[in-house]
C-alpha cells in the first residue's frame, strides 16, 4: 500500500493507493487537479498570482493610461437648424470627438473637423463635469482647433508634450480617445510609417504625418497619440478605411507641428503665416487653368496691393477681347520649386513677416526674378 501526502496552504491532501505504479501517479494528479478546480484546495504556494503579475509592457501601458487619461476630454457639438414645419431653430447633435487639455488656463486642442459648422460645443472632462466651450482659433489647413473652457484649475491636467522628431518606425504609441462615444478608451500600436501626407478639409496637404496601427475609430479624432513616456507625439486626425472603422491605418498630426501652431491660435486666433501681398486664384480655379492651359506654377491674379511689385514689373491676369491673358506664374521662391498653391503655402510657413525672398516667375516663355518683402497676414 502506498500513502502520499500533499501539503497546501489550506490543509493537506492524503491519497492512499493499493500499490505504487504509474497508473496510481496519474490518478493522484487527476484528483489533485479536480480538487483545485472546485476550490477544495488552493494552488501550490509557488504558483504565479495574476493580480500581482504584470509584464513590463503591461506595466508601461497602465502607467501611460493613468498619467495621460486625465488630460483627455470628450467633445460634442451641435448645430441650430430650421425644420420645414417650423421657423424656430432647433439644436441638433452634429457629432463628437476627442481633445486634450493644453494648459491650466482651460485651452483645449482638437481637430478642426470635430467642431466644423458647430453652433455649440461642449467639453466633458474625465470626472464627468461638462463645460460650454468657445472657439479661440483654428487652422483648417492643418485640421487643428483651439477651444477654451471656464473650469477650475485643479480639474485641468495638461498633457505632457513630446518631440515627434524622435519617433522611429516600430516605436510603441498609444491612442486615447472616445471612439463611437465610448469615453476614455485606450488602444496600443506602433509607428507604422513617418513622413506621410494627407489632405485637410481645405485640400491642402498636411506634411510629416505619423502613420500608426493603433486602432483609431470615429470619435478618436482630436485625441492624443502618446509615446512610451505618456508624452504627446501626435494628434489623431484620420483613418484609412473603406468601412469607416479601424483598418490598422491611422494618421496623426505630429506634435512639433502642433507646438508651432497652437500658441499662434491662442494669441491671434489664426496662424501667422506671412504673405507675399499678391492675390491668387482659389485652388479649384487654379487647377482649372493649369489643366486647361498646361501651366505649372502658381498663377498671379493681381499685384495692385503691392506697390513694390508693381514697380518691379510683376503682372497679374488681364482680360482682353481674346479672353484672359496670363501674367506672371510663380515657379520658385529662393531655391525651392513651386508647382501649386500648396507648395507656396508650405514654403511661406517656414518664413517670418519682414523676410526678404526672391520670387521666380515665368511669363511669355521668359523668366523673371523679384525681391519681395513678406508681410504679416493681417496686412494682406
Amino acid at each position: 500500500m502506498s500513502v502520499i501526502r500533499e501539503n497546501y496552504p489550506r490543509g493537506s491532501l492524503v491519497v492512499i493507493f493499493d500499490k505504487d505504479n504509474v497508473v496510481n501517479t496519474m490518478i493522484r494528479q487527476l484528483v489533485v487537479s479536480l480538487l483545485i478546480l472546485v476550490g477544495l484546495v488552493a494552488q501550490p504556494s509557488g504558483a504565479q498570482d495574476y493580480a500581482s503579475f504584470k509584464t513590463d509592457d503591461e506595466e508601461n501601458n497602465i502607467e501611460i493610461f493613468k498619467r495621460a487619461s486625465p488630460s483627455v476630454v470628450f467633445i460634442t457639438n451641435s448645430r441650430l437648424v430650421r425644420s420645414f414645419f417650423s421657423l424656430n431653430p432647433q439644436e441638433v447633435p452634429q457629432g463628437s470627438g476627442s481633445g486634450f487639455i493644453w494648459n491650466k488656463e482651460g485651452y483645449i486642442v482638437t481637430n478642426f473637423h470635430v467642431i466644423q459648422q458647430a453652433n455649440r460645443v461642449t467639453v466633458t472632462l474625465q470626472d464627468g463635469s461638462s463645460y460650454s466651450a468657445t472657439a479661440v482659433g483654428f487652422e483648417p489647413s492643418k485640421d487643428l482647433a483651439v477651444l477654451k473652457i471656464d473650469a477650475p484649475r485643479d480639474k485641468l491636467v495638461p498633457v505632457m508634450l513630446g518631440d515627434s522628431s524622435l519617433l522611429e518606425v516600430g516605436r510603441k504609441v498609444v491612442a486615447i480617445g472616445n471612439p463611437f462615444g465610448l469615453d476614455t478608451t485606450m488602444t496600443v500600436g506602433v509607428v507604422s510609417a513617418l513622413g506621410r501626407e494627407i489632405n485637410s478639409v481645405t485640400r491642402r496637404k498636411i506634411h510629416d504625418v505619423i502613420q500608426t496601427d493603433a486602432a483609431i475609430n470615429p470619435g478618436n479624432s482630436g485625441g492624443p497619440l502618446l509615446n512610451s513616456l505618456g508624452q504627446l507625439v501626435g494628434v489623431n486626425t484620420a483613418i484609412y478605411s473603406p468601412s469607416g472603422g479601424s483598418s490598422g491605418i491611422g494618421f496623426a498630426i505630429p506634435v512639433n507641428t502642433v507646438k508651432r501652431i497652437v500658441p499662434e491660435l491662442i494669441t491671434y486666433g489664426a496662424v501667422q503665416t506671412p504673405v507675399l501681398g499678391i492675390s491668387f486664384f482659389t485652388q479649384s480655379q487654379a487647377d482649372y487653368f493649369r489643366q486647361n492651359r498646361g501651366i505649372k506654377g502658381v498663377i498671379v491674379l493681381g499685384v495692385a496691393d503691392n506697390e513694390d511689385l508693381v514697380r518691379q514689373g510683376m503682372r497679374g491676369l488681364t482680360q482682353s477681347s481674346r479672353g484672359w491673358l496670363l501674367g506672371d506664374v510663380i515657379i520658385g521662391i529662393d531655391d525651392k520649386p513651386i508647382s501649386t498653391e500648396d507648395d507656396l503655402a508650405t514654403v511661406l510657413e517656414g518664413q517670418r513677416a519682414g523676410d526678404l525672398v526672391q520670387v521666380i516667375t515665368r511669363r511669355n516663355n521668359q523668366q523673371f526674378e523679384y525681391q519681395v518683402r513678406l508681410r504679416a497676414p493681417s496686412s494682406q
